[in-house]
């Protein structure tokens, strides 16, 4: 059997999102979060087909749209990435967002916003869109926090680190210069990769948070490695790690959020104040504190993160049974 997936591709600040816009599975009508259980218990080989290469590759983002389960929402989404299907993805939602309106995919109940039901939460969008295209998407993401604040862990090959866990919609280690790592030019792109994935082998026995409102909602699974903008345009500068091997090429959306928490959290960031965010080929992301917020027992904000995404093309992808790479494969 050979089937067929029609996708509208994208990127968000430098970032690949796949809208799955056909051939998605169906789904039956409950909240997104239980509905991204049902994707990932019976039809997680459509993530890993066209997230994976030989479709896609070690940094691919996607996402496919359902129907709201919400009142309060236009649509929910299903975000499909290498690393797993994520709660949240800021890059994926400025991506989905500028392909489901420039290609009508979507019609907003007022012009200019949308409210879309993710598995985190609801996430209201603003974007611009002065003509035929999407100028600018501004998300108005899930509440975020500082979960934990210097945590010291030992990395096997570097040695100590003292780092932050703080949440966006993922929860990240947040790693700041420092006596064992340099920052963002003392290494290459492969050398943040391996440094990551020694540190999330080291956090997991010390280090399980889990999200005070929804336990599916576990573990570090992400980092952001942080220094000092190059650009004078920007606050910060920042390397996001997702996945087995993937940087980011945007700033993060998530990773933003997080970045902003944990800075309110060690009172360096006010209600208020933005923080320009740059990625490591450049690309900028305006995030602002927008209001605090309580998230179970901790004190967090509520942040919004703006930038820009351009569609590239149609594709519309074969998988077929014949095929004995037809759900995908990873070089480890």
């Amino acid at each position: 059997m050979r089937r067929s997936f029609f996708c509208i591709d994208s990127h968000t600040c430098g970032n690949p999102v796949r809208l799955i816009a056909g051939g998605g599975p169906i789904l039956p009508h409950l909240p997104i979060a239980e509905r991204r259980e049902l994707f990932i218990r019976d039809h997680d080989w459509v993530r890993r087909a066209l997230m994976f290469e030989p479709r896609g590759h070690d940094i691919m983002s996607g996402a496919i749209i359902y129907p709201a389960h919400r009142e309060d929402c236009d649509f929910a989404v299903i975000f499909v990435e290498v690393s797993g299907c994520l709660p949240m993805c800021g890059a994926g939602t400025i991506g989905l967002v500028t392909a489901a309106i420039e290609e009508g995919l979507v019609t907003p109940r007022v012009p200019g916003q949308l409210s879309i039901e993710t598995p985190a939460g609801r996430v209201d969008i603003r974007y611009e869109k002065p003509g035929e295209f999407v100028n600018s998407v501004r998300m108005f993401n899930v509440d975020s926090y500082l979960h934990a604040a210097d945590v010291r862990v030992d990395v096997p090959g570097v040695g100590p680190l003292v780092v932050d866990i703080a949440y966006g919609g993922n929860f990240y280690a947040v790693i700041e210069p420092q006596e064992n790592w340099k920052g963002l030019d003392a290494g290459t792109a492969s050398d943040i990769v391996e440094l990551s994935r020694a540190l999330r082998d080291a956090l997991e026995p010390i280090c399980k948070p889990v999200h005070p409102d929804d336990d599916r909602i576990s573990g570090v699974h992400h980092a952001i490695w942080c220094d000092d903008p190059k650009s004078g345009d920007a606050d910060g500068r920042g390397a996001v790690f997702y996945g087995d091997k993937a940087i980011d090429r945007s700033p993060g959306g998530t990773g933003t959020s997080a970045r902003m928490a944990q800075l309110h959290g060690k009172g360096r960031l006010k209600i208020g104040d933005t923080w320009r965010q740059e990625s490591l080929i450049g690309t900028i992301f305006e995030g602002k504190v927008e209001a605090d917020a309580q998230i179970g027992s901790f004190k967090g904000i509520k942040p919004s993160v703006g930038g820009w995404a351009r569609i590239i093309g149609h594709n519309t992808i074969f998988v077929d049974d014949r095929d004995p790479l037809a759900h995908g494969f990873q070089i480890t």
